[in-house]
């Protein structure tokens, strides 16, 4: 594949075009700043002249009760899970349709279809992104568009470190959201789910005929 790589930190992105310089562009690009949206998909274009695949991928995790959970972080979440997501599709779409084909992967998490105390805030983004790709999946189904969600369990990513955000605990809900703050901390590396094997099953599932609107990778998420 020819790939574009996109990160709000581009330092992180600076080793990879070395792995395959005539096929990886990487290209900085904040979901929250529509403009540069922009600038990434059209680099995009340019370099390879189609937009085959889009996976969105940007998104972090808030640990909390809702109460606990101030309004700015509440915002600041769905900011980039969900409208971050939106955004970028928009995006690409004009491209796609052009093309009259194309696949978009929006990672949700198996918190996109259940939720427990002390994620409630991060499965509202992700139920919010759930809805519009279900509606999504059906407009675009027509003009050759496939929309897939993509709903992980726990996977050794970068996911439960820097992207976890946790919030001031008050007492009142130490019984309740108290396990899930202390789960979320200890697993940081030790998830059992390998991110190579679910590009592979996301490959998989995208090559099948027809996509499933639903894919579910790790025992976890299955179950």
């Amino acid at each position: 594949y020819n790939v574009v790589a996109t990160a709000r930190r581009a330092e992180r992105l600076a080793a990879l075009p070395a792995e395959a310089p005539d096929r990886v562009l990487a290209q900085p690009m904040d979901v929250t700043d529509r403009d540069s949206i922009a600038r990434a998909v059209a680099a995009a274009e340019d370099r390879f002249g189609r937009i085959d695949m889009l996976i969105n991928n940007a998104g972090y995790g808030i640990v909390g009760a809702v109460e606990e959970t101030p309004e700015t972080e509440l915002r600041a979440l769905m900011e980039t899970n969900f409208f971050g997501a939106a955004a970028v599709t928009q995006e690409v779409l004009p491209i796609m349709r052009r093309q009259g084909s194309g696949a978009i992967v929006m990672i949700s998490s198996m918190g996109g279809q259940m939720s427990f105390a002390g994620f409630g805030p991060y499965s509202a983004s992700k139920f919010a992104l759930e809805g519009m790709t279900e509606a999504l999946a059906q407009e675009l189904a027509p003009l050759g568009i496939t929309a897939m969600i993509v709903e992980p369990g726990a996977f050794r990513t970068e996911f439960a470190g820097d992207a976890l955000r946790h919030m001031p605990s008050l007492p009142a809900y130490a019984e309740t959201v108290g396990g899930t703050r202390s789960f979320a901390r200890d697993m940081d590396g030790t998830q059992p789910g390998d991110p190579a094997k679910a590009a592979r099953a996301i490959e998989a599932a995208l090559a099948s005929a027809p996509p499933p609107l639903r894919l579910q990778l790790g025992a976890d998420s299955v179950e």
